[in-house]
């Protein structure tokens, strides 16, 4: 069995750059503040993880590979994994019968990005999911989603042949795509920017700080195994102000004993093999061996 540390920190970056604004139409304003991530955020980000020896994982658009091939190089030579996040950061819930092609050619242009290895994790563009989306995301050879909400910091298997109506709801059964949650308080994005014309609220990174070094403190006490996921944006947290409080932040999280920063997939990699899945619980629906 695998040993398990305490708690594992998960720093993921959702590299969205340009991507959802071509993709909505936007003006030079909001373009332009997104090609402040591979620009600035993201190089700042790459020499912070360099510094303190910590992999990541990034969901990269396909947009943002074909556009900013020298971003998604340095990632990769950072020794980082990449997952998929939507070719143009489509909302693949409102694309319902072009979903599959989206992330069939999402898996071509990030494997060619990362030297022939396949993506083995997926996140949603904004978290939003169709009801058939993680079936596509399983039966493509995906490991792991990390979309979904329904536990804090335990991985888990992301359920099939779910059933909802009034009348109440059939939870399914386990498949083999494993969850690795998420949240939106744990997520740079609601905290840091603002709604529409810079209308918004921009909380302080000390705000931002005590909400993610409660959680970081509260799973470190009492849920032993706990990953903590944080997902930020090179955009948003790659200003100064926010950077240095993800410095901060690291720097509590390396003051708790038995703390380890890991990658997406070893995360998954670890709970599959502390979680074997009997055969006989497995749905055909996501039978993807």
């Amino acid at each position: 069995m695998p040993v398990v540390p305490r708690l594992t920190v998960a720093l993921t970056f959702d590299h969205d750059a340009i991507s959802a604004e071509v993709d909505r139409g936007e003006g030079p304003v909001l373009r332009s503040r997104g090609e402040f991530g591979p620009r600035v955020g993201a190089p700042r980000i790459l020499r912070l993880l360099e510094r303190e020896q910590i992999p990541a994982t990034w969901f990269v658009p396909g947009h943002t590979i074909v556009t900013f091939p020298a971003s998604v190089a340095a990632i990769v030579a950072g020794g980082h994994e990449l997952g998929c996040h939507g070719g143009a950061h489509e909302d693949l819930a409102a694309h319902p019968d072009d979903e599959r092609a989206i992330l069939e050619r999402s898996v071509e242009a990030l494997s060619r990005a990362a030297g022939g290895t396949a993506p083995r994790g997926f996140r949603a563009p904004y978290w939003s999911l169709g009801p058939r989306t993680l079936e596509h995301v399983a039966e493509l050879g995906f490991s792991y989603d990390s979309s979904l909400m329904a536990d804090d910091v335990h991985p888990y298997r992301v359920p099939v042949d779910e059933r909802h109506d009034r009348a109440g709801s059939d939870l399914g059964r386990p498949g083999r795509l494993v969850e690795i949650p998420i949240s939106w308080a744990l997520d740079d994005w609601p905290h840091f920017e603002p709604g529409p014309r810079g209308v918004g609220p921009l909380s302080a990174p000390s705000k931002v700080l005590e909400i993610w070094e409660g959680e970081l403190r509260y799973a470190w006490a009492h849920e032993a195994g706990g990953v903590l996921t944080i997902t930020m944006h090179p955009e948003a947290i790659g200003r100064g102000h926010r950077l240095a409080m993800l410095e901060r932040f690291i720097a509590i999280a390396r003051s708790l004993d038995d703390v380890v920063f890991e990658r997406l997939d070893a995360v998954a990699d670890r709970w599959v093999a502390a979680n074997p899945l009997d055969a006989t619980q497995i749905s055909n629906h996501f039978d993807t061996d």
